[in-house]
């Protein structure tokens, strides 16, 4: 068994469910998320829960999406599309259909990103505003 922090080994990640990668980055991205605006807003927990929300439903993964798809590498695009195009145990209750399964690829890859240990290349494709110091619309500093 390894450590929290430890990478898994690419290839290891590269062959598991797809689904199994969304799960890992759902939790991971939301963690990512309250992380930055725990530590970039004087909020209350109601205020932060809202903007956490909004950034890690399906729509706002999808919207995120759309940023990030450019500049993703060959392995990041199937990574990506195996998550997108994997069959899922459940149905999303707030989105459209093409909106769960964009975000559920986002999830994937995101999943697939954190276990290998690239924690550089999650800064630059999600959270780009921390390069720059600035923060996405709709937050405040």
């Amino acid at each position: 068994m390894s450590s929290l922090n430890s990478p898994v080994d690419r290839e290891r990640a590269r062959t598991m469910n797809p689904v199994v990668l969304a799960f890992v980055g759902d939790a991971a991205y939301t963690l990512y998320v309250r992380r930055r605006l725990a530590l970039g807003h004087a909020s209350k927990t109601g205020a932060l829960n809202k903007l956490s929300a909004e950034q890690v439903s399906a729509h706002g993964q999808s919207e995120a999406l759309e940023r990030i798809l450019p500049l993703l590498t060959e392995e990041e695009e199937a990574v990506f599309r195996r998550g997108r195009n994997a069959k899922k145990p459940t149905k999303s209750k707030n989105a459209s259909i093409a909106e769960y399964v964009r975000s559920t690829g986002f999830e994937a890859l995101l999943g697939f990103l954190y276990l290998t240990g690239q924690d550089e290349r999650i800064e630059t494709l999600f959270f780009p505003e921390a390069e720059t110091g600035t923060f996405k619309s709709g937050e405040e500093e």
